[in-house]
């Protein structure tokens, strides 16, 4: 049977409370075709941290030659990060839209000065978690739980194309970021946990 096709119930592992559809439904980001639209579509920044906070204006100072003029004002005016209509701490956009950390390369494809100078060797901080997670959306519950959800957006389309050709469940293509943001132990579970409920 296919897989999207099973009734699975919400997974718990540890505190985070998971979407079936992280399970079952696939993903892989095709940068070549979508040439990084999540960085510069929506209306509000990436989520971040705090300490995301303090460890991206750290790397300021690196990225800023790859950051536009229109982002480099922004910045200057209210920083790397924001508050949002909803209340949430995220990056600082330019235009209602673009993330002030992207930059582009020869072919025009979005990429994030962030992340190109931690690959370069030039920081040590890649990218906020909630980036790397993506499609993932964390959200904060009662109680002390995570919520973990797919957030389905049609720029990404590509991705889903690409993921359902190698047949590759979002859990399996985050496996880095979400070891990341919660550990090889946690993650284990979460593989194990998978591979019985869709075994049944």
């Amino acid at each position: 049977m296919d897989n999207e096709k099973r009734m699975i119930p919400i997974i718990q592992v540890g505190n985070v409370l998971l979407s079936p559809d992280i399970l079952t439904r696939n993903f892989c980001c095709d940068l070549k075709a979508c040439k990084g639209q999540c960085c510069v579509e929506g209306d509000a920044g990436a989520p971040v941290t705090l300490d995301e906070v303090a460890a991206i204006e750290n790397c300021l100072e690196t990225v800023w030659p790859d950051l536009s003029a229109s982002a480099q004002t922004v910045v200057d005016k209210q920083g790397v990060a924001y508050t949002d209509s909803e209340g949430d701490l995220v990056t600082s956009i330019v235009n209602g839209r673009d993330c002030v950390f992207t930059c582009y390369d020869s072919n025009g494809t979005c990429l994030c000065a962030l992340e190109k100078a931690y690959r370069s060797g030039e920081t040590r901080f890649c990218k906020p978690i909630s980036c790397a997670l993506y499609p993932i959306r964390e959200k904060k519950l009662s109680g002390g739980l995570i919520g973990l959800n797919y957030n389905e957006w049609t720029v990404c389309r590509d991705a889903v194309t690409l993921g359902n050709q190698l047949g590759l469940p979002i859990y399996k293509f985050l496996k880095g970021p979400l070891v990341r943001r919660f550990g090889q132990e946690w993650y284990d579970e979460l593989e194990a946990t998978a591979t019985a409920l869709l075994e049944i």
